[in-house]
């Protein structure tokens, strides 16, 4: 097994996420087998509990894990299925030790930060890395990437540069490098790239027993051959170590730059793994590329409005925005996301005045399609369920995803079926018609880990005609990711169905809603499950492609054609995984 740490310096945020996900991704291209684990030094058990504006989204797994947002790129990157054990927070590591601890595996001796945490982190990743990469299979991975959050320096992530220290020791110097990824700031004053920041980041670290055998240089532009010299001069490696990764464009290029600098024979020599360095990995790439320059060069735009309450912070939808890019682009459309407040749709309310009122309607009018993601509580419910009446009535594409499918459920009841106090028991406890109500696994006593999560099946009702089934290509169930505590009331349904709000879709049971369609309308569905959490570059989310392709006036088409896109393959990766979901001519 070949491991490749990613630490970062200067600044958090800096994008070790992506350049981890890139790095795997070059590899995966000259077929190895790659995993990954991100390690983040907060004290939380995991992600689940946070507000989107503390720490981004929580991204959900297969088994229910609820981790760090980082999983889902690499998971989108390098098409792999993760576990939430590939998640490590401190408060895992501290709860695994304590329990070792109250059943006496110590023996009775002082447990302590040095040995006993370091070696419980070492035990994890190796643990993790070994593991079986598909389900109920032996073949494990060749090289696991691990991602250190954080800063070097930050005092809660020192348990966790102290264990890697110990561990390049374990599993010996040619299955182990360092990749650093550093901050190179240019003053508006001046211009100048500083490279100061850098030479103190990376002396920190070797100061700390860790000796980077690669840095790479995040900056607005290219850096200069000067600055790489001066790097390689005072932080002990050679200009071919300083690797220049400056914004692109588009996420995807970063792989292609990545290549470009001879990564592919770096890995090769440094950690003596056998490369396929002819002609897999050009093949492999030339994917990115094209995905790259696709979303470089498309110029018809399409524009999605998002009605949610975290709008102040993108990465607070990020699995929603990427599935929307994997759609628009197979779509051949330029994504133009409008972020609308929810409150702000809501007539009257203690913090919206009568000009946020207006502005957030008349952009939410100027928009092809309205997307509803996931969310909890009753802040900003009204104006989501105002946002799916103007779609229904208008009538205007629609995607509700989890909590946007209960508020469309609620204001058909109100405004269809004249039930004008219906409600989710989750906002109005006593409400007159629960229409949404609380599921029964759903266990108050903590609040971590305690709703329905996880992948679970979907399968398909006889339902003539459904826009939803044709686009997951007339399948007879489907398994997708879900995260909800409650669910569309069961014994209300025949109610909905007389005036053709269909449930297309239900668990294996019949008894919860999994899918809901409005028939009639061109494109008004709702999942309960959230299909962002599956969608890749090269595989786009069916729901979400549905979207895009209704507001851009293609779905008929697309439907007619058995759901293909052009015959024309442009960026799908082969014959075999793309069921011709290429590009659609318009």
């Amino acid at each position: 097994m070949k491991y490749i740490l990613v630490t970062g310096g200067v600044i958090s945020g800096i994008g070790k996420g992506v350049i981890s996900s890139s790095i795997g991704t070059i590899l995966k291209g000259c077929g190895l087998r790659v995993t990954s684990i991100k390690i983040d030094p907060y004290l939380n058990i995991d992600a689940g509990t946070f507000s989107p504006y503390e720490h981004g989204e929580v991204f959900v797994l297969d088994d229910g894990g609820e981790v760090d947002l980082d999983l889902g790129n690499y998971e989108r990157f390098l098409d792999v299925t993760l576990k939430q054990d590939n998640n490590i927070t401190t408060g895992k590591i501290y709860q695994n030790v304590i329990q070792r601890e109250r059943n006496g595996d110590y023996l009775g001796k002082t447990v302590q930060v040095v040995p006993h945490i370091t070696d419980a982190i070492q035990d994890w990743v190796t643990r993790v890395a070994n593991l079986p990469i598909y389900d109920g299979g032996q073949e494990t991975s060749d090289v696991c990437i691990i991602e250190l959050g954080g800063t070097i320096g930050d005092i809660e992530g020192m348990p966790f540069v102290e264990a890697f220290r110990q561990f390049q020791f374990r599993v010996k110097r040619e299955n182990m490098c360092v990749v650093h990824v550093t901050l190179i700031p240019a003053p508006t004053a001046t211009g100048e790239q500083k490279t100061k920041p850098t030479q103190n980041s990376v002396r920190e670290l070797r100061g700390l027993g860790l000796s980077p055998d690669l840095i790479m240089c995040r900056c607005k532009t290219s850096i200069t051959d000067s600055v790489k010299k001066k790097i390689s001069l005072f932080c002990h490696v050679s200009p071919d170590q300083v690797i220049d990764v400056y914004d692109c464009k588009s996420i995807y290029r970063v792989p292609l730059l990545l290549h470009e600098q001879n990564l592919v024979q770096f890995f090769d020599e440094r950690l003596q793994i056998p490369l396929q360095t002819t002609c897999r990995p050009k093949h492999f790439m030339q994917h990115w590329k094209e995905l790259a320059e696709r979303e470089e060069r498309v110029l018809d735009v399409v524009k999605i409005a998002i009605v949610g309450k975290y709008t102040k912070l993108e990465d607070a939808y990020l699995s929603v925005l990427k599935a929307l890019k994997h759609a628009s682009l197979h779509c051949n459309r330029k994504l133009e996301v409008v972020w609308v407040d929810a409150e702000n749709l809501e007539r009257e309310t203690q913090t919206t005045n009568a000009v946020e009122y207006h502005y957030a309607w008349q952009k939410l009018c100027g928009c092809d399609g309205i997307l509803v993601p996931g969310g909890f509580g009753k802040r900003g419910s009204e104006g989501k369920i105002a946002a799916a009446e103007w779609a229904r009535t208008k009538p205007i594409p629609y995607l509700g995803v989890c909590y946007g499918m209960q508020l469309a459920v609620i204001e058909f009841a109100r405004n269809v079926l004249g039930w004008k106090e219906a409600n989710s028991t989750e906002n109005d406890p006593d409400t007159k018609h629960p229409v949404v109500i609380d599921m029964p696994e759903h266990n108050p006593g903590q609040m971590g880990g305690t709703m329905r999560l996880g992948r679970r099946r979907t399968v398909f009702c006889d339902v003539e005609d459904s826009i939803a089934r044709k686009l997951y290509k007339n399948v007879d169930s489907v398994e997708e990711r879900h995260r909800h505590r409650y669910e569309v009331n069961p014994k209300k349904v025949h109610d909905f169905e007389e005036k053709g709000m269909k449930f297309v879709g239900k668990d294996i049971e019949g008894e919860r809603m999994e899918i809901m369609e409005l028939q009639g309308h061109p494109y008004f569905i709702g999942v309960q499950f959230h299909p962002e959490y599956i969608s890749r570059p090269l595989k786009p989310s069916p729901p979400y492609l549905g979207l895009i392709l209704a507001s851009i006036g293609k779905l008929q088409q697309y439907i007619n054609r058995g759901c293909r896109l052009s015959p024309k393959c442009s960026i799908s990766e082969d014959e075999s995984d793309s069921e011709g979901e290429t590009e659609l001519k318009t």
